[in-house]
């Protein structure tokens, strides 16, 4: 196999993975059916291309490698023999639509049917991370706070539920979205905030995830302009996404945003971030992506006034934290109020935090203990250096890891 070839097939994979998946799961209704028959095709495409090179359009290729795949496993299961035509006609209709190289977007369909109520609510967005954007449950589980394990089997049992019950892949009508739109919305903010993390850009599963959960963010505000939060998650990620350029200095160093270089700032995508955040507001009813976002485009105002309204942020966070209380928010709410008024109410609110849902909920959280390391570092407090040690071992970015060293003093995180 060359490295042509390879690059090809994880290029494909990587930006194809969930358009393939939704094809093939929207007309057999089995999502693990439909990601086995995928992967065998990429297996064989790894095998095939070398010899016989890449095919003019490679996701045709592997479209029509699945479909022989899922055919013939159907034709293997005698209970099965009655839907064969239906089910090869189908294929059919599939792989002509393909006869201009294009394959039309199926994603939101198969992301509102990883929604349906019929899957447990808290797996139905990892459940649209894997199915979708192809992310293993190593990489779902720390997002989640579960082992890799547990968020294994809890995937194998939501597909099986989305077969058994034979959940409809389609978007649902508007009486319906309620229900979904929230998982979607997270699912969309979970693959932007996963991609975001790979500071270093080394994780090459995560590669690509930023500018696809841009693009899904915008399809949903397209399909739903009348829904404030699909609106206040599109300008959230487009707000924090306009510091990208500003994530490292020239020498590839991490900057964190407090230190970041205002002028690298895109104003583009600011202005279209606050554009969104408008109409969102316009729509009568808050929600944490909204609030989300205003807090970002509090951050970005710096470009323009030179300094940060910590006290507007703070308040925002109050707001968010009674709205949507998660791990996530209680600790960027604490490091809110660390700026406003000091480290030792910083340390309450991750007191109060973990009194509240015990400390194996934050053992494996980095920015809680990173947050308690500077507070506790600030304060000189004794249990500093066992803070910094805790939050750079957490840490996955070696860059991210060198910075939190330096900023904790001699010593300390190693």
């Amino acid at each position: 196999m060359t490295d042509t070839t390879a690059a090809v097939v994880d290029e494909v994979a990587r930006t194809s993975y969930g358009r393939l998946v939704a094809y093939l799961a929207s007309v057999t209704g089995d999502l693990a059916a439909a990601e086995d028959a995928l992967g065998d095709a990429l297996v064989a495409a790894l095998t095939t291309w070398p010899e016989r090179g890449v095919p003019e359009r490679p996701e045709s290729w592997l479209l029509t490698a699945a479909r022989r795949t899922l055919i013939d496993a159907g034709r293997r299961r005698d209970v099965a023999r009655a839907a064969l035509p239906a089910l090869a006609r189908a294929m059919e209709e599939r792989s002509e639509q393909l006869s201009g190289g294009v394959i039309s977007d199926d994603r939101l369909r198969l992301m509102f049917a990883c929604a349906h109520p019929a899957i447990a609510p808290a797996m139905r967005s990892p459940l649209i991370l894997q199915a979708v954007l192809g992310l293993d449950a190593a990489r779902l589980a720390p997002a989640f706070l579960v082992a890799p394990t547990t968020m294994g089997q809890r995937l194998v049992r939501a597909k099986a539920k989305i077969r058994d019950a034979r959940v409809p892949f389609r978007v649902p009508e508007r009486h319906e979205l309620p229900e979904r739109l929230d998982a979607v919305l997270d699912a969309v903010y979970a693959a932007y905030g996963t991609g975001w993390d790979d500071v270093d850009g080394l994780d090459e599963a995560r590669r690509g995830l930023v500018p696809e959960a841009i693009r899904l963010a915008r399809l949903l505000a397209e399909l739903l302009p009348d829904e404030p939060e699909a609106h206040g998650l599109l300008a959230l990620v487009l707000h924090s996404h306009a510091r990208h350029d500003a994530r490292r200095d020239a020498s590839g160093d991490y900057v964190p945003l407090a230190e970041q270089d205002v002028s690298l700032w895109s104003r583009e995508l600011i202005a279209e971030a606050e554009a969104h955040l408008a109409r969102a507001m316009t729509g009568g009813r808050i929600g944490p992506y909204q609030l989300q976002a205003a807090i970002q485009s509090l951050h970005n105002r710096r470009s323009a006034t030179g300094k940060t309204h910590w006290p507007a942020i703070a308040q925002l966070y109050d707001g968010l934290v009674r709205l949507a209380p998660t791990t996530g928010t209680a600790v960027a709410r604490a490091a809110a109020h660390r700026e406003v008024e000091g480290a030792a109410a910083a340390l309450l609110l991750l007191d109060e935090l973990t009194g509240e849902i015990g400390d194996d909920a934050v053992a494996g959280y980095q920015p809680y203990w990173v947050l308690r390391a500077l507070c506790e570092h600030e304060l000189g407090r004794t249990t500093a250096p066992e803070a910094a040690s805790r939050a750079v071992a957490l840490t996955t970015s070696p860059r991210v890891a060198a910075h939190l060293r330096r900023t904790l003093g001699p010593g300390q995180g190693t």
